[in-house]
C-alpha cells in the first residue's frame, strides 16, 4: 500500500455528494471538536495518513454521537430510541461501505477511507456490536465480558487504523498489537468515567468485580465503598498499563511518522490511567485529562522511542483467549 503519494480519487458517490477536500476538511473539524489528544497525535502523521486517520476518526465520532445523544462528546444522556438509532447508524454504515452517497459527510467520509486502504468491513460491524451492547443496557458479568466489550468499542478501531497505516490485514501479530492498544484506551475511559458512567445509569466494572469487592450493584459510587472502588480502579489501570507495553511492540512494523504518531497517543493516553491510580479515592472529584505539557512531552519522548523501537513481540501478551479479534465465517 502506496502511503507517500495522493491517495486515489473516490469513486463517484452520486449526485449531491460532496468532494473529497470537503470530506477531509469536516473529519478535521470533527477531531478538532472532539478529542484534542488524538487531534494532536495526528499531526504526526504524514499527510496522506493523517487526512484517512481524520476520516475514520469522524466516523467514529458520529456513531458515538448517536448512539449517546451527544454533540462531540461531553455528558451522556438516557436516549428513548437506542434501537432506532442504532438501525440508523447500521444502515448509513453499510451505505457507505457500498459507495453510495448517505448525505451525512462522516459516513461518506467513512466510506472513502474504508475503499482507498481497503479496511477489512468485519470491524466496522464489530464496533457497530459494542454500540448494540449499550442500546440492549448489557453490564459485563465477568472480566472477559468487559475485554470483549472494549475490543467492540475500541480494539476494533485500533485494527482498522492499522491497516489505514498500512498493516497487511493478514499481519495477525501486528492487528493484536493494535488491538492491544485499544483495549489500553478503552479501560483507561472506564476508570476515568466511572461517575459520569453511573450518572447515566451504566456500570462497565464486572459484576464479578463488584461482588468481590462486596459492592452492591449500583451503590459502587458511594462514600462509603469509595476505597474499594479505587482498588479496582488501579486494577484497571495496571491493565491498561499491560496492555499498553504490549502495544508499544507492534510499532516496529509501522512507519517511522506512523510508529512516533501511536507512541505519542499511547503515552497521552495512558497517563489517564496513570492519574486516575495517582489520585486513589479522589480520581472522580474531577475529570482526569492530560494537560497540553505533558502532551508534548510525548510528543517528545515518542520521537526518541521512534529510533530505538523493534518488531520483537512480547513473550506473553496480557491477552483474554475470548476476545473476538480473529476473522470469523
Amino acid at each position: 500500500m502506496d502511503l507517500t503519494g495522493p491517495p486515489p480519487a473516490p469513486p463517484a458517490s452520486g449526485r449531491g455528494g460532496l468532494d473529497r477536500a470537503a470530506l477531509v476538511t469536516h473529519a478535521r473539524d470533527s477531531i478538532a471538536r472532539g478529542s484534542k489528544s488524538f487531534a494532536l497525535a495526528s499531526k504526526l502523521f504524514d499527510p496522506v495518513t493523517r487526512e484517512r486517520a481524520w476520516l475514520l476518526y469522524a466516523w467514529c465520532r458520529k456513531c458515538d454521537d448517536i448512539a449517546d445523544g451527544q454533540d462531540h462528546g461531553g455528558a451522556m444522556r438516557s436516549v428513548p430510541d437506542a434501537q432506532a438509532r442504532l438501525s440508523e447508524m447500521r444502515v448509513l454504515t453499510d451505505r457507505a461501505l457500498r459507495g453510495e452517497t448517505t448525505g451525512d459527510p462522516a459516513f461518506d467520509g467513512f466510506g472513502l477511507v474504508m475503499r482507498e486502504c481497503r479496511i477489512p468491513a468485519r470491524y466496522a460491524h464489530d464496533l457497530i456490536e459494542g454500540f448494540a451492547l449499550d442500546a440492549r443496557d448489557w453490564r459485563p458479568r465477568s472480566q472477559d465480558d468487559m475485554l470483549r466489550y472494549c475490543y467492540h468499542v475500541a480494539g476494533a478501531v485500533g485494527c482498522m487504523m492499522a491497516v489505514l497505516m498500512g498493516v497487511d490485514p493478514d499481519d495477525q501479530a501486528t492487528l493484536d498489537r493494535a488491538c492491544d492498544l485499544g483495549l489500553a484506551f478503552q479501560l483507561a475511559n472506564i476508570a476515568r468515567d466511572i461517575c459520569e458512567d453511573e450518572a447515566a445509569d451504566r456500570c462497565y466494572l464486572p459484576v464479578e468485580w463488584l461482588v468481590e469487592m462486596d459492592m452492591p450493584p449500583g451503590e459502587h459510587m458511594k462514600p462509603w465503598v469509595r476505597p474499594r472502588l479505587t482498588r479496582l480502579a488501579l486494577r484497571l489501570a495496571d491493565m491498561a498499563a499491560a496492555y499498553e507495553q504490549s502495544a508499544r511492540h507492534g510499532t516496529g512494523a509501522l512507519p517511522p511518522r506512523a510508529a512516533w504518531a501511536v507512541l505519542a497517543a499511547a503515552g497521552i493516553y495512558g497517563d489517564i490511567a496513570r492519574e486516575v491510580a495517582r489520585r486513589g479515592d479522589h480520581a472522580w472529584d474531577h475529570r482526569v485529562v492530560t494537560p497540553r505539557r505533558d502532551k508534548l512531552a510525548w510528543v517528545a519522548r515518542a520521537g526518541l522511542q521512534v529510533i530505538g523501537r523493534s518488531r520483537r513481540w512480547p513473550a506473553e501478551a496480557p491477552r483474554s483467549p475470548a476476545l473476538w479479534t480473529r476473522p470469523r465465517d
